[in-house]
This record gives C-alpha cells, structure tokens and sequence, in this order.
C-alpha cells in the first residue's frame, strides 16, 4: 500500500491518452516528470471527490489543508495546475443514488464497506492499477482480503472504526460496565441512548444475544425485537448526532457511538462529566475505502491522488482530523502521531484485535435483501410506536 517509487514511463503516457482513463503513476514522495494526460478546456486539470463531510483535514484551525496542498504538489512534480473539485455526502445512499442514477461523474469516492461491495456487483467500480498507488504497501495486511473486496481490486482503505459503548463515570458504577448490559440495566433507566436506526439499534440486541447480525431469519429478528422492547422503557431518547451534545453536557450516562466519535465528545465534555469507553466483546466494525466510480473523467489523476492521500503527512493529518482509526503504517507507527494522540487514545483506536480480519468478517454488516429490509423497518416502526 505505498513507499516503491515508479517512474511514469512514456508508453503508460501513450496509453493515457488512447484511453482518456488510463493508467499513470505517481507518489507523495516524487512523481513523473510529465503531467497525465486529463486536461480540461481551460488547460486547468480538474479532479472529482466525493466524500463524506468533516472526513478530511481542511485547514481549519492551522491544520494541514489536505486539498490545497494536494493541488501544490502536483503542479510541483507535475508542471501543471489541478484544481480539486470537492463535494461531500451525508450518507452511502445519498452518494449511490447520486452515481447511479448518472446525475453526477466523480473521479474518486469514499464509501463504506457494505456500500462498495454494492457497487461492485453493479458495476459500479473500476478495478485499481496498484503500479499507479505505489503507496498501497503500506496498508496493514489485516485489511486484505476483507469481504466487500476479497481480491483487493477495487479499494483502498482509508479508516475504520468500531462501535463501543460511552459512559458517565460519575454516574455509572463500574461494576456495571464491559458488556451491552450496560444498555439494558434499569438501575439507569431514563439516561440510556440508544441508535435512532433500526440497523444499529438492532445490532446492540443482536451483538448481546450472540445473534449474527446479518442473520436472514427472521424469527432472529423478531427476538432481537423483543429484546429492544424490554430495553424501551429505559431509554431516554434514540439519536444520531444528538448524542454529542447529550454526552458531553451530562443529559444522560451512557450511550453507544463509534470511538472516534467519542473522542469528540472527551474534548467537548462539561466539568461535572467524566466520559469513558468500552468495546463490548462483540460489535459492528466498518472500513471505509477510497474507490474509482466507474463514470470517472480521469482515472490516472484519481489514481495518484489516492497514492498521495497514503502518504505520510496528509495520511497523519486526515486520522488526527476525523479522530477514526488508520490502517496506514505511515501513521500508526509514527512518533509524532503517537504523541499527538496520546496513550489513552491509542490504547482505544488500537487495541490488541488479535486477528482483525476474523472479527471484521464475523461482526461487520453486510447487505440485506430489500425485502428483509422492509421488514426489519416494519420492526422498527412497532418499536417506535411502543
């Protein structure tokens, strides 16, 4: 997943432009001495991102600028000037609806697991030329193979994240915490949150029952129902991004949300708050990757800037931005990113998984059928109405 340095032979550059998609090369280290053939009319190279918003370091607060100096250093190696068109999505969907339906051409996307193995099956991705993402060797081994892309054609990781369980200290004796119990304990009802998506919600009551969350039965479901009506009485509100503001300022004790997430909630936390964390033994993992739609104008330049995003400074830069977990080396290993994070954060972006791929392939969601879908919504809505 990165470090080899491989120059831009002229007969790639041949092929760039017989194909207009073609391949071309290029690192964050050095690059080819000739721009990739992708100029636009006004001899300006634009390139298409699309991702998830808040999923990149933006310059903000004198923070590294991961677009603007992406745009330097490419005129720098390459002779020319780019400029990266970037465009955010608020979920999966919103981004699959908008490609699929030909309403928008990106260059370079950024979605989840399920998503991608989505878009595989439709078509919807172009395979990879790894000789163009030298930088690819340094993705932790852990995430090949991984089940939305087993062959490793088609993405590369970005970050990941796992879902755990936040709690008041204050408020919650420990005794009580290192399982969902903690979600279904009545000594604190009325200061529990809980996922406001029937996926997630689902997920903690099946993770607690040891029922495979991606289980097509639906008597499993039903269950997994049941148990989500006992927990009803007890919780105070079901939320998504409410559940920053609630933590942080002690309207309740103990809720479930993804690690980095947490670490939000840490800095913005109220004095008479004592926020902690704790994965339970089983729950929902996902990988997020950086793929090629398969309507892209450019594919040499996405390839390279996927090849500059793994590199050491934007790569450090976009993990203590998102505050998720990296599968780079460039950035887990580094001193100055260790530091920066600090012990208590390491320990809990990366913990000791033993064999990551085997949990990620047994816990992570995969796709439902639509029917099962419209089920488990049909669930959903008697437990709101409940």
């Amino acid at each position: 997943m990165k470090k080899a340095l491989l120059p831009l032979l002229a007969l790639t550059l041949a092929f760039a432009l017989l194909t207009g998609c073609g391949g071309s090369s290029g690192s964050s280290d050095a690059g080819p001495t000739q721009a990739p053939a992708a100029e636009d009319d006004d001899g300006t190279l634009t390139l298409n991102v699309y991702n998830w918003g808040e999923y990149i370091s933006d310059g903000s607060d004198d923070s590294f600028d991961t677009v603007r100096e992406f745009e330097a250093w490419y005129e720098e190696n390459y002779g020319q000037p780019i400029h990266v068109n970037y465009d955010t999505y608020a979920s999966n969907e919103d981004m699959y609806n908008k490609l699929s339906i030909g309403a928008v051409s990106y260059d370079v996307v950024i979605p989840s697991d399920y998503m991608i193995e989505r878009m595989i099956a439709e078509d919807m991705l172009l395979p990879l030329d790894f000789d163009n993402i030298p930088n690819y060797a340094n993705i932790d081994e852990s995430f090949h193979g991984l089940y939305y892309d087993p062959e490793d054609v088609y993405s590369v990781p970005y970050t990941y994240g796992v879902v755990g369980v936040i709690y008041d200290a204050n408020v919650v004796d420990e005794a009580d915490v290192g399982s969902w119990d903690l979600m279904w304990n009545e000594k604190y009802a009325g200061q529990i949150l809980q996922f406001n998506n029937p996926r997630d919600a689902f997920g903690t009551a099946m993770y607690r029952a040891g029922i495979d969350v991606n289980t097509t039965d639906r008597t499993q479901w039903d269950a997994a129902l049941a148990d989500l009506l006992v927990q009803r009485p007890l919780v105070q509100s079901y939320v998504m991004d409410e559940i920053y503001n609630m933590m942080e300022m002690g309207e309740a004790a103990i809720g479930t949300y993804y690690a980095g997430d947490y670490f939000t909630m840490l800095d913005n936390q109220a004095d008479d708050v004592d926020l902690r964390f704790y994965y339970p033994e089983s729950t929902n993992y996902f990988v997020d990757a950086m793929c090629i739609p398969s309507s892209c104008q450019h594919k040499d330049l996405a390839e390279i800037f996927i090849n500059y995003m793994l590199s050491e400074e934007p790569a450090i830069a976009n993990a203590e931005y998102i505050w998720y977990a990296s599968p780079n080396r460039v950035v887990y290993e580094n001193q100055d990113y260790i530091d920066e994070m600090g012990e208590d954060a390491m320990s809990i972006l990366y913990p000791d998984w033993g064999d990551f791929a085997a949990k990620y392939n047994a816990y992570a969601y995969r796709n439902l059928d639509s029917d099962l879908l419209d089920y488990i919504n049909t669930l959903w809505e008697t437990l709101k109405i409940n």
